[in-house]
């Protein structure tokens, strides 16, 4: 059985229609945005899922991954402010917020951004010290993500982190720096020093104040023990009590002796006064303890059998 023209026409136009609904039927992957253009112009963005586009005026413009990614910036070298040339490198990490302006804003988006990063590496360190570069990374990065960040908003990006990974002076300038590490530290090891010497001799410094301040009270208690004793032995002369002049006398005689005896420049003493001058001192001390004791016993008199006794001078 033959086909008419017009069975031909319908199969044709159903042909037709299944290609185009193939063509029409856009598959979008979850972390991408694809830009639809009419007759070469945007006109929207399809967002993961199932989209429908009109496949005769219409066509797939650009396919921008919205995920986070990550951009090496190749070594450079850098002069920093006081001249000194130092290779550093880093990495960048952005995300496409705006896939529209990411596609039509600029043309090569990653090599756009490289290029932006490396330029303001050179302007941020270029305007700092040696020591400020290698002590102020965070502050480098901080600076660098904020500059970064300000000039690729109007492509639809956000730079997230920008992250410096090596600052590599020249091996002279380490040596330098070596040099100069070990001085600090030898300096601030003598400093050290210095103070402990200093919190030592002030110690050492109160330690004889505290010790000449225990001395002088030590000879004032004992010169008001001496002239206490003085007066009490003044108060008894002037009540008439000889005893007590023979016990003062004979203390100073004893302690005299004592001392020369002790000397360590004689081993002979020689006496040039009578040594019954010392017994007439002692038996003086004797009564004295004797009149203490009689005070203490009940009865108040003298035991019996015992007597003072009796010093006698001869001449020599």
């Amino acid at each position: 059985m033959g086909f008419s023209g017009f069975d031909i026409a319908i199969i044709v136009l159903v042909f037709l229609v299944i290609i185009l609904l193939f063509k029409g039927i856009k598959t979008v992957p979850q972390g991408y945005n694809y830009t639809v253009e009419r007759f070469g112009r945007y006109t929207k963005t399809l967002t993961p899922g199932l989209n429908i586009i009109n496949p005769i005026f219409e066509r797939i413009g650009a396919k921008m991954n919205m995920m986070e990614q990550v951009l090496d910036v190749p070594s450079q070298e850098i002069i920093t402010r006081d001249n000194a040339i130092v290779g550093v490198d880093g990495i960048a990490f952005f995300q496409i917020l705006n896939a529209a302006q990411a596609a039509y804003q600029v043309s090569g988006l990653q090599n756009a951004i490289l290029n932006l990063t490396m330029t303001n590496i050179r302007t941020v360190m270029g305007s700092m010290d040696l020591d400020e570069l290698l002590s102020n990374r965070d502050a480098i990065n901080e600076r660098l993500l904020r500059v970064v960040d300000e000039a690729a908003h109007p492509w639809g990006i956000k730079i997230t982190r920008v992250e410096i990974k090596d600052i590599n002076p020249p091996a002279n300038l380490v040596e330098s720096m070596g040099r100069q590490m070990m001085a600090e530290r030898d300096k601030r090891a003598q400093i050290l020093a210095a103070e402990g010497l200093k919190q030592s001799q002030i110690l050492e410094a109160e330690g004889r104040r505290e010790a000449a301040f225990r001395d002088a009270e030590a000879r004032e208690r004992s010169a008001e023990a001496e002239a206490k004793a003085t007066q009490v032995v003044s108060e008894a002369i002037a009540k008439g009590d000889v005893q007590a002049i023979n016990y003062f006398v004979a203390q100073k005689y004893t302690e005299a002796l004592a001392k020369i005896g002790s000397s360590s420049n004689n081993k002979i003493v020689l006496m040039p006064f009578e040594a019954s001058s010392l017994i007439g001192s002692l038996g003086g001390i004797g009564e004295i303890a004797r009149e203490v004791f009689k005070g203490d016993s009940p009865s108040g008199t003298q035991r019996q059998g015992s007597r003072p006794p009796v010093v006698r001078q001869t001449d020599s």
